[in-house]
């Protein structure tokens, strides 16, 4: 029995070593942006909670790096709409707000939502400001830019506005540049392939 007692404590050592390896790993791996897929992130809402891309899986995601004081600030207008027009479908906006370009989201959390739901009626998820380039980079935005882990549109982020469109996998299917409607014949068209 003594045996038995000390075999069961062992094989429970290990399974928690296993436990926590595999845990650190994902979460280097996160920190790192060198994610399999989005699904891999963690991101904060406004309100400072952990929400996990995961639990948008099998869903067409578009990622965009927002701002309220750009001139493509109106676009939350036609991302709103693309919003309703194919949510019932499983298509989801995600919005970062970032500080990156001529310093044009510089409010808080709770200003950036405000004035999202006031002047545009925005609907779709708005998450906690982030870095989308340089040394702070968010880990998220590393895996979107790097070509190691985005090879075929990677690159870094211009500008506010910028977008990536996320297949149903949780893989980066295309990308459209900040001067691009959410609305544009060419945007719709590969979020309608997508969701076939």
């Amino acid at each position: 029995m003594k045996k038995l007692l000390i075999g069961a404590a062992v094989v429970t050592t290990i399974f928690a070593a296993v436990l926590f390896l595999v845990k650190a790993d994902v979460s280097t791996a996160e920190e790192k942006g060198k994610g399999k897929s989005v699904y891999d992130f963690t991101m904060k809402d406004t309100g400072g909670r952990d929400v996990k891309l995961e639990q948008f899986r099998g869903q067409v995601v578009m990622l965009v790096n927002v701002a309220s004081k750009c001139g493509y600030t109106p676009q939350y207008d036609g991302l709103q709409k693309i919003y309703e027009q194919y949510k019932d479908r499983g298509f989801v906006i995600l919005g970062f707000p970032a500080n990156n370009f001529g310093a044009q989201e510089p409010g808080t959390n709770e200003e950036i939502v405000e004035f999202c739901r006031i002047n545009y009626g925005v609907k779709f998820p708005i998450f906690s400001k982030i870095s989308v380039k340089g040394e702070d980079k968010h880990p998220l935005y590393k895996y979107l830019t790097e070509t190691e882990t985005n090879p075929e549109f990677s690159g870094e982020v211009k500008w506010n506005f910028n977008k990536f469109l996320v297949g149903r996998e949780g893989k980066i299917i295309a990308r459209f540049e900040s001067a691009d409607k959410p609305e544009d014949a060419k945007v719709t068209a590969a979020i309608e392939a997508a969701l076939k």
